[in-house]
């Protein structure tokens, strides 16, 4: 079997790597804050106490961190995946990215005899531990195919798109079309509410319709509920928003939707709405609300 490194143990790292020691696979991990990854250990991944570590003993290290930055820190800073390096190491990014920081990226690992792959998922935690994920790859096909092994145990459908930086490009616009579900089930749950509709009456209508969504099927009933228990938090989407935007621009577009979202995520961030799951945009869109209720009765 493939001997494999994670480095970044959170939610999905964290799924991910059960999966993988479920699945038979060696497992070797590192996480900046060690207690995240006692799950893994006690499962049976060795934890390092670097990316170095990790690439030591690795044929694929997938990388699964908070943003470029936090990539770059990890490959090439102090005791980094370069330091760890043996002939036939391949990096795999799974974080959520600047397609065009990715390219930078993969072209500096290159300068060090390490290929850089990018496998951003879609799906979360939840799925990650069955395997479920939807893999995007892209850079050098031959590599990617060399671990495939690897990937289709981690996803049940993969799609190879070609040169460094697709896949993220994909993953953000993935992450738009959440963004803007979230958005507009919120508004629509708040319309409904606000009139004395019962929200579920919405829901069950809006799923007997072409327009239901995975979300509005599943993730909806909980959001009526105020359940915002979280898979992929809402500052962390947010953060994944502030990246298309800023691809958007360096691309010469204009996405006006998608700046529009970012205001009212950064707000809702800033009124502590962060650390709750993304779909917790509805009880930021509640409080905005109840407060304008507040002003017109005063």
């Amino acid at each position: 079997m493939t001997k494999v490194g994670i480095i970044g143990a959170g939610m999905l790292g964290n799924a991910v790597g059960i999966h993988l020691l479920e699945s038979g696979f060696d497992l070797i991990v590192f996480n900046r804050t060690k207690e995240k990854t006692n799950e893994l250990k006690n499962k049976g991944a060795k934890i390092a106490d670097s990316p170095k570590i990790v690439a030591e003993n690795s044929e694929l290290v997938i990388t699964i961190v908070k943003d470029a930055e936090a990539v770059k820190q990890i490959s090439f800073g102090k005791n980094g995946i370069i330091e760890g390096y043996h002939e036939g190491l391949v990096v795999a990014d799974m974080s959520t990215i600047n397609p065009i920081e990715s390219k930078n990226i993969s072209k500096k690992f290159l300068e060090f005899n390490i290929i850089k792959i990018d496998i951003p998922v879609m799906g979360g935690p939840n799925v990650a531990k069955t395997g479920e994920l939807v893999l995007m790859a892209s850079g050098d096909e031959k590599t990617f195919n060399k671990f495939k092994n690897v990937f289709e145990k981690i996803a049940n459908k993969t799609f190879f798109l070609g040169e460094a930086g697709t896949a993220h490009l994909v993953k953000l616009s993935m992450n738009l079309q959440i963004t803007m579900l979230a958005l507009s089930l919120s508004e629509g749950i708040t319309l409904a509410r606000n009139a004395n509709v019962d929200p579920k009456i919405f829901l069950d209508i809006l799923n007997s319709t072409y327009f239901k969504t995975g979300m509005s099927e599943n993730k909806a009933y909980k959001m009526i509920q105020d359940e915002f228990s979280p898979t992929f938090t809402l500052a962390n989407l947010k953060k994944d928003i502030s990246i298309i935007t800023d691809t958007a621009d360096s691309l010469g577009i204009k996405l006006p939707m998608i700046k529009k979202a970012e205001e009212v995520f950064t707000e809702a961030v800033k009124q502590g709405f962060g650390e709750i799951d993304y779909t917790g945009i509805l009880a930021y869109i509640k409080k905005i609300n109840d407060l304008q209720d507040h002003k017109n009765h005063d």
